[in-house]
C-alpha cells in the first residue's frame, strides 16, 4: 500500500517563532520546478523573482482536507499580506497581482522558504486598499492570497533566514525594488 507512513517524529525543541519576513512572488509558469529526491526545490534558474518585504501581522496557513468519503486530500493555503502606504506603483501592482495567479515563494523569520501554489497558482481572492480612520489605522493595502494544490506546499533546499534562495542549485534574478 502506498500510504504507509515511513517515520516517526520526537518532540521538538522550542526554538522557532512565528512570523513572515518576505515574499517573493513569480509569473505563473505552468513548467514543472526541479526538485531533490526529498521533495525540495533546488533549482530557480530562469526564473524572475519579485520581492517584497513584510513587517506585522501577515501570515501564511495550509489547511490539508481530507475526505474519507470521497477518497480525496488537497492542501488548502492561504496568504495574508499586510502593506503599509498607498502608492499608484502598489495600487498598479496589486491590480496586476489580482490579473494573474503568481506562485509565491513565502520566506519565514525561521528561515524556510515555502512554495505556494506551485501547480495552480494563488489567487488574490480578498483585498482592500484603505486609509484607515484613526491616527494609528493602517495606510496600505490588505491581500489575501489563496491556492488549492495535490500535495503540501514544497520547501526550498538549503534556505537560511538570510536568503530563501542560498542553498539552490540555481539562483533567480530577484527585483528587489
Amino acid at each position: 500500500m502506498a500510504c504507509l507512513i515511513t517515520a516517526g517524529r520526537e518532540e521538538v525543541c522550542k526554538e522557532s517563532i512565528g512570523g513572515l519576513q518576505a515574499v517573493y512572488f513569480i509569473n505563473y509558469d505552468s513548467a514543472s520546478f526541479d526538485k531533490n529526491v526529498s521533495g525540495e526545490v533546488n533549482d530557480l534558474t530562469g526564473y524572475t523573482v519579485y520581492k517584497y518585504e513584510l513587517k506585522g501581522t501577515s501570515a501564511y496557513t495550509e489547511t490539508v482536507n481530507s475526505s474519507r468519503d470521497n477518497g480525496t486530500t488537497f492542501f488548502s493555503q492561504e496568504l495574508t499580506l499586510n502593506l503599509k502606504k498607498l502608492t499608484n506603483e502598489m495600487t498598479t501592482q496589486l491590480k496586476l497581482l489580482a490579473y494573474g495567479r503568481p506562485q509565491i515563494i513565502v520566506h519565514t523569520k525561521n528561515g524556510e522558504a515555502l512554495l505556494v501554489g506551485e501547480r495552480e497558482g494563488a489567487e488574490l481572492t480578498a483585498g482592500t486598499i484603505q486609509t484607515g480612520a484613526g491616527l494609528g489605522d493602517l495606510y496600505g493595502y490588505s491581500a489575501t492570497f489563496t491556492g488549492t494544490e495535490a500535495l503540501p506546499a514544497a520547501f526550498l533546499q538549503g534556505a537560511t533566514a538570510t536568503s530563501p534562495f542560498v542553498g539552490l542549485d540555481g539562483q533567480p534574478t530577484v527585483v528587489a525594488s
